[in-house]
Formats: C-alpha cells, structure tokens, sequence
C-alpha cells in the first residue's frame, strides 16, 4: 500500500461516488413522488434506539464521511497537492473567491430576512460529483487542472468545515466541549509519542464524538478533529492515518453518502417548480452556486496572478478556471448538508434541496460544455 495507492483509489471512488449519488438521487425523487411517497418519507423517521433514522444517518454516519475528509486533509498537507506552499496558493485563492462571492450574492437576495442563515449553502462544493464530471473528458484535460480543482475543492471542504464549527452551532454547553478538547488533547498526545495502534484513536474519538455532540456543536467535526490526531508517516508507505483512509473509501462512497442521498433527497415536491425557484432562498443558492462560484473562482485567481501572488500553470488559460470553477458550482453533498443546519423548516429545507439539485446540475451540464469547448480550442491552437 504506497500513498500513490490511496490518492487513485480517492479519484476512483469519487468517479464512482457520483455516478451512484446521481441514482439515488433520481430513485429517492421518484419513490417520494409515487404512491408510496408517504412511507417511503415515513421510512426515514423510523425511530432506533430513541432517534429517528435520519439522526444515525446524519449525525453518525456522516462523522464517518467527515473523518475521511479530515485524513484526505491530512494526506495532501503533507505529501500531497498542499505540500508545496507555492502551489496551493492559486486553489486557495480560488477557494476564497469561490466561498466568499456565492454567500455575498446569496445575502444579495436575502438580506434582511429569516434565510440569512443560509448563507453557507452555495459556498460548497461536492468533490464526487466535481471529480466525476471532469472524468467524462477524459485525457483531454491537463494534469494541472486536475490538480488545481482538486485542491480547490479540498480547501472549499475544509471552509465548510470551519462554516458548520462556528455558524451553525446551538448554544454551547462549555463543560462538555471542554471534555471533548482534552479527548482530543490526549489523542495528540498518543500520536506525539508515536503510538500506532488504532483502537486506542478509535475508542476516544467515539468518547470525543458524544461530548462534542453533548456541547451543542455538530458532532461531525469530531470526525475531522480525530483524523488530524491519527498519525501520519510521511516516510512510511503505511500508516495509521493512510490504512484508515483507504479502508474508509468503499463503504463511504458505497454505502454512507448515497444512503445520506436517499435520506435527504426524499422530497415530495408540492406546488409550482416556477414559485420554489422564485423563493429568495432558492435564487440565493442557485445563483449563487451557478454564476458566484465561477465568477469567484476565476475572480480571486486573476486577481492574485495580478498581484504577482500566484501564477496560472503554463499549460491553463483563465477561461479553464473559469470552466473548472463552474464545476465547482456542484454543491450537493455538503450543500444539503449545510441545509439542514440552517433551515429547522422542512417546506424551506425540501424547497433549497430541489434548488442544489437543479443548480448543480446546470453547473454541471455548463461546466462540461464550457470546458470541452475550451480545451477543444487549446489543443487546435497547440
């Protein structure tokens, strides 16, 4: 098992991951919608050991998505594409301008009311589905610019994390986060004194889950807390962090993000399409996902190669920025993610899932135009 091992199965599973999120996504609309709509949402209330299906689905399964996010994280700090700090430089640019620009167009449009919480909706983006969609072009599309939606997307993962840290909290019981930062103290400490067995980061990271879920914060980010406590071997061909890794890839792609895709997909869509797009809410996020995230990305990284802060690499123009941060406009995941913590309504929370699910499929079917059509006119001009 070599790092190069774990960063193909990473692409192969997102490749995959998208394709089966699409089928759930598809199949969850469809039973919602059909004559057995009422059990089918019924089916995801069920309760299991005093909370409901959704709860084990949302709160406890995806800390689980969290911890492989927070240990791809870890990999590409430190041997990956945010390695090198000259290289990360341009991506973070992107990731600001592509976080920053859809939430001041989402405020745009609903400033002032009661959905200003949901402002952290359209500033994220799905790896998956982004990694998906530039595969369908196949070897046409440089390495770099792989590698620059790659580490975009990365930093875009890790501005979510730190929007759901410290926007969408409940009112905070201090002594039980307190708790939870000496769990994490202590697992630092496991790994500062090179201790590689897993059962013990484990064990406490179960421990830290329940206080941090007990504190008021989202629990899923004791998922990333753990992953960084987990030691990393750049040296080493293995080690606890990437064995972790590559044994989380199936059953997270396989099995935990497309039942997340079936569990909040469950929409029953009632009244005029044409009245829920209207909605200020939903404008904010298909904007905001459709035109901010492009026009933020390529914004920011023409800006910082004007300012001498970063370059493009020799073989992109900025119309593939451009192209590769409509791409980036594909929320989904963490986008529905995010939508739950903001809205407590569920007309609102089931109106701004069918606003992502048709803003990322624009973003989508425009990125993919856009960018066949642009390397279509490099490789002429080449």
């Amino acid at each position: 098992m070599t790092l190069k091992n774990v960063l193909n199965a990473f692409l192969k599973s997102n490749k995959v991951s998208g394709l089966i999120l699409i089928l759930c996504t598809i199949l969850s609309l469809t039973l919602a919608n059909s004559a057995f709509g009422e059990s089918y949402t019924n089916l995801w209330h069920t309760i299991i050991l005093g909370k409901s299906l959704e709860f084990w689905i949302n709160d406890v399964l995806m800390s689980v998505f969290f911890l492989l996010i927070g240990l791809e994280l870890e990999r590409e700090i430190y041997t990956g594409e945010l390695s090198n700090i000259k290289d990360t430089i341009l991506p973070l640019f992107a990731a600001i301008g592509g976080m920053v620009v859809p939430a001041l167009l989402y405020f745009g449009f609903n400033f002032g009311t009661e959905f200003t919480s949901g402002f952290g909706i359209p500033m994220a983006t799905d790896i998956a589905f982004a990694i998906g969609v530039l595969s369908l072009l196949g070897k046409r599309v440089p390495v770099s610019l792989k590698v620059f939606l790659l580490a975009l997307a990365i930093f875009d993962d890790l501005g979510a994390i730190l929007i759901i840290a410290f926007f969408y909290s409940k009112s905070i019981v201090w002594t039980n986060l307190f708790i939870a930062i000496g769990i994490f103290l202590i697992l630092l400490l496991l790994n500062n004194r090179k201790i590689h067995h897993m059962a013990p980061y484990l064990i406490g990271g179960v421990i830290m889950w329940y206080f941090v879920y007990s504190s008021g914060i989202h629990p899923t980010i004791s998922g990333v807390l753990l992953a960084f406590a987990i030691p990393f071997r750049k040296k080493e061909d293995i080690s606890c962090s990437a064995r972790l890794e590559l044994f989380l890839h199936k059953p997270v792609s396989l099995f935990i993000v497309p039942l997340f895709a079936l569990a909040n997909t469950a929409i029953v869509v009632n009244g005029n399409l044409r009245e829920i797009v209207l909605q200020p809410y939903s404008l904010g996020v298909i904007l905001g996902l459709v035109v901010g995230k492009p026009l933020g990305i390529w914004l920011f990284s023409f800006i910082g190669t004007k300012l001498k802060l970063c370059k493009l690499p020799s073989d992109l123009r900025f119309k593939h920025i451009f192209s590769a941060g409509m791409i980036a406009g594909i929320g989904f995941t963490m986008s529905i993610f995010i939508t739950l913590l903001a809205f407590t309504d569920i007309s609102v929370q089931n109106n701004t899932k069918l606003a992502i699910l048709l803003a990322s499929i624009l973003a989508a079917l425009i990125g993919l135009v856009s960018l066949y059509f642009s390397l279509k006119t490099k490789n002429k001009e080449s």
